[in-house]
């Protein structure tokens, strides 16, 4: 028979597990779990010198989006509206034959802090900014998700960028829509081009 006091620190022990695992189960019916978006199968790939566009990665594109190389020397109009903060624009890719309105664009700069380089391509007018560490195509990479209010009819409409380093500089993508509709239809294009980029430098 066991002396009353180590009956009692049995007991007390049982106690507490069950009381922590109870609560570890409630923690874990609370805790929504992070729902991850679609992507789109892979029809091509853009990066390569005869793709459509040559960048130091390469990644895939869904059914019907067509890439094309952006070409500003020359044009002071296009070059401003071709920079983002540190970030120029190297490439679009265009939604509009699968039956979107927007593109894919991918932007390159020079080397640098991934996140610092990404707050400010997004700008001082980003709404709700929320940045994601994560890793891209083996290489450190930021990813943000924010609001921007829309130039046309001042709606606020949804955003989504990542940053990766390359080794030969950043390289980031953007998803530019015409509405939250479209950004939506859109997501598992760029999912695509997150999840299948290679570092080519």
């Amino acid at each position: 028979m066991r002396p009353p006091a180590r009956t009692a620190q049995l007991v007390a022990l049982a106690a507490t597990a069950l009381l922590l695992g109870a609560c570890q189960g409630k923690e874990a019916a609370e805790t929504p779990k992070v729902a991850e978006s679609p992507k789109a199968a892979e029809a091509a790939r853009v990066g390569a010198a005869a793709s459509g566009c040559t960048l130091p990665v390469t990644f895939g594109l869904a059914e019907d989006w067509k890439p094309k190389a952006v070409t500003i020397a020359g044009d002071e109009l296009l070059a401003e509206l071709a920079q983002r903060g540190p970030m120029t624009m190297a490439c679009e890719i265009d939604a509009k034959p699968a039956g979107l309105i927007g593109f894919l664009r991918v932007w390159t700069g020079k080397s640098g802090d991934p996140r610092a380089n990404l707050t400010a391509f997004i700008g001082p007018e980003a709404l709700k900014p929320v940045f994601t560490e994560l890793q891209i195509g083996g290489r450190p990479a930021v990813e943000v998700a924010y609001e921007k209010k829309s130039q046309l009819d001042d709606a606020i409409e949804p955003e989504q960028a990542f940053v990766v380093e390359t080794g030969q500089g950043l390289l980031a993508v953007s998803v530019d829509s015409f509405d939250s509709g479209e950004h939506k239809d859109m997501l598992p294009a760029y999912e695509l081009a997150k999840s299948s980029l290679q570092v080519t430098g």
